[in-house]
């Protein structure tokens, strides 16, 4: 486990206060998966990092990208973040803005999920 900074604990608190509207679209899918033993957080720091949502339980991190994650810049902070997170034990799953937006229940958000970890659909 990694050490996370105050630094860190403040951005991800600033930042579920401030979700996209994709981020609390979403947020509402993924909460609707406690039943099924998945308990993901918003804005969840994990070493230097912040995730958009993260489950511990099933090491998984997903990640709502908006038009910023189209640069050049961010496209090699994103690859740099994920190989951590899967050097952590993670798998990463990520999903455009307009995915969640148009489709949060039937664009195989909640079925890759349930895939991915081997339950039920």
């Amino acid at each position: 486990m990694t050490k996370i900074y105050q630094t860190t604990r403040t951005r991800a608190k600033l930042l579920r206060s401030n979700a996209t509207q994709a981020e609390r679209k979403l947020w509402f899918v993924l909460r609707d998966l406690r039943p099924q033993g998945y308990r993901f957080r918003r804005q969840a720091p994990i070493g230097p990092y912040i995730a958009d949502f993260a489950c511990h339980q099933s090491k998984t991190v997903v990640e709502v990208d908006g038009a910023i994650h189209s640069t050049t810049a961010e496209i090699k902070h994103d690859a740099r973040r994920t190989q951590f997170l899967k050097g952590q034990g993670f798998v990463v799953l990520r999903f455009t803005n307009e995915h969640v937006l148009h489709q949060p229940n039937s664009n195989g958000i909640v079925q890759t999920l349930l895939r991915l970890n081997g339950a039920a659909i």
